[in-house]
């Protein structure tokens, strides 16, 4: 197995070009669809990890960056001299000595564009291949000398944290002295290896040490490496000053450079790392509305929008035009001055077409009371069941979200149900029946009429004393005909229109129903479009944010 690990991550050579732009840009997706729902500063940090992939992967050639990094007097400086083969970088008594970066570059390919995305101005081109050309391969890296990362100057440990967050991989590098400092294992090491980069400890200064002490600093640093996260560690112990274990380490350097695929290797893992952050925030699944309460929702809408009155209406109106077309014809003009029900509600136009600005205007509302308090508080709580539910296994902004959405701001919803109502038909075609009692009842009614008529002029003709010129009345049994006619027309009209008034209680409960139908999904539609439909676009965004990251992460 490679001495140089990365904590929890994949073989470098796993990653390809394309897998690590498609996982970016699945990132990328994730951050858009997930927008405020996911926490500010892993945002920022997944948008700067999709940066740096498309810059470092637009950047030509295929160099390694390596970066020695460590504390203050740990012999950076001098390890990297040792490694260059010349005393490139500066190494002094007064600490910090390294206040900028310093690149040391093998081989002849372009690495100007490279190290100005470093932000690395000190650079130095090493000819040959290290001294005495003990070790080759090196032709592509590009070694950097950091500073301290617990320097007293912060613009120093400015610097040294962002090229760390640059490079392909690092070197860090100990001193028996220091080794163990928390500070620096928790603040630094700790960090990185969660980001997955690829890490490689080295115990410098082993020469003040005799072999028995430099092996057990070796395991008690390895012991609070993998505390830190790194997966199994090996530990190098070296001597910039007599130049033990330098070839070693030179041979590790030579042994990452020769894969070029340091630099894939380091990105994937940063987008594996801020794709596993943000995965935190989001959940496994999605529960939605379910039947009962969407059937709960529209129950609590229909009773605000007022439908079960503008139902009632619906079927008295039945019962009171069936009674002008079957009622007694004697007395069925006195239903006519009555008010209709669906009249008093503005709701008799056959052809109602209602735009939305007359619907937030007074004129253009139905005359329907508005919704009870009860029925409010049932809408309220019937809107927020439904956003109980579907967040019932998202983290809290996400559910917060679905609460926002569920709840229409203002008076958005009442305008909208109104308006359902409003462009609702009520009406549907009359009866056959109808036509068929009323042409009955015009019938008896004419008979009776025709009979009170004929009693009338034989009364007429008996005050005149014309018995002997008018004919004899006939009979039907013992009754004489103009009494049956008047007796049969009018029984017979008023048992028809309490008959015909007894079948428009059933029509009126069919027709009822057929409206009743017709409003909820007008209701219905209202719903969709004001609560649910916006709750379900919270969800999508949740889920395309799940799948988008864990595409990120599978790179």
């Amino acid at each position: 197995m490679s001495p140089l690990r990365m904590g929890r991550a994949k073989s470098p050579a796993a990653v390809s070009h394309e897998r690590l732009s498609a996982a970016a840009e699945s990132l990328a997706a994730a951050v858009d669809a997930g927008g405020t729902e996911l926490p500010a500063p892993q945002r920022e940090r997944a948008g700067a990890v999709v940066e740096k992939v498309a810059a470092r992967t637009g950047i030509v050639g295929d160099h390694t960056v390596v970066a020695l990094a460590g504390a203050t007097g740990s012999g950076k400086s001098s390890l990297f001299n040792a490694l260059v083969g010349s005393d490139t970088a500066t190494v002094g008594v007064r600490r910090p000595t390294t206040s900028t970066p310093t690149a040391a570059v093998w081989g002849e390919a372009p690495v100007g564009e490279l190290l100005d995305w470093l932000g690395v101005g000190s650079r130095h081109h090493v000819e040959g291949e290290g001294p005495g050309g003990q070790v080759g391969g090196l032709d592509g890296l590009v070694l950097l000398d950091l500073p301290d990362v617990d320097s007293r100057e912060v613009a120093n440990r400015v610097e040294a944290e962002r090229v760390l967050e640059l490079v392909d991989l690092f070197v860090w590098v100990a001193d028996p002295q220091k080794y163990a400092d928390a500070r620096l294992h928790d603040d630094h090491v700790a960090t990185l290896s969660a980001h997955g980069a690829v890490t490689l400890a080295v115990l410098n200064q082993a020469d003040r040490l005799t072999d028995a002490d430099a092996d057990r600093c070796r395991a008690d640093l390895a012991r609070l490496l993998e505390r830190d996260g790194l997966e199994k560690p090996t530990v190098l112990a070296t001597s910039a000053r007599t130049g033990a274990g330098v070839p070693e380490l030179r041979q590790r350097l030579a042994n990452a450079v020769a894969g070029r695929t340091m630099a894939r290797a380091r990105l994937a893992a940063d987008v594996r790392t801020v794709a596993g952050e943000l995965s935190q925030h989001v959940s496994q699944d999605e529960a939605g509305v379910d039947d009962a309460t969407r059937s709960e929702l529209l129950d609590a809408l229909a009773r605000s929008a007022g439908v079960p009155t503008v139902v009632d209406a619906v079927a008295r109106d039945y019962r009171m035009e069936a009674a002008t077309y079957t009622g007694w014809p004697f007395t069925r003009w006195a239903g006519r001055l009555r008010a209709r029900p669906l009249r008093r509600l503005r709701l008799d136009g056959k052809d109602v077409r209602v735009s939305e600005s007359d619907v937030r205007s007074v004129l253009g509302r139905s005359s329907l009371p508005p919704p009870s308090p009860a029925a409010r508080a049932a809408v309220t709580l019937a809107t927020r069941r439904v956003a109980d539910r579907a967040s019932a296994t998202l983290p809290v902004p996400w559910g917060e979200a679905v609460e926002r959405a569920a709840q229409p701001p203002g008076p958005r919803l009442g305008d909208a149900l109104d308006q359902a109502v409003v462009g609702t038909s009520l009406f549907a075609r009359s009866p056959i029946w109808w036509r068929v009692v009323g042409g009955l009842q015009l019938g008896l009614a004419a008979a009776a009429v025709v009979g009170l008529l004929w009693l009338g002029l034989y009364a007429l003709g008996g005050w005149l004393q014309l018995d002997a010129v008018l004919p004899a009345v006939p009979t039907l049994g013992v009754l004489p005909v103009p009494v049956v006619l008047l007796l049969g027309g009018l029984l017979a009209g008023l048992v028809l229109a309490v008959l015909a008034a007894w079948l428009a209680r059933f029509g009126a409960r069919r027709r009822a129903a057929v409206m009743d139908a017709r409003l909820r999904a007008a209701i219905a539609t209202v719903a969709d479009t004001e609560i649910l439909s916006p709750v379900r676009r919270v969800l999508e965004r949740h889920g395309a944010t799940r799948e988008a990251l864990r595409h990120a992460a599978g790179v």
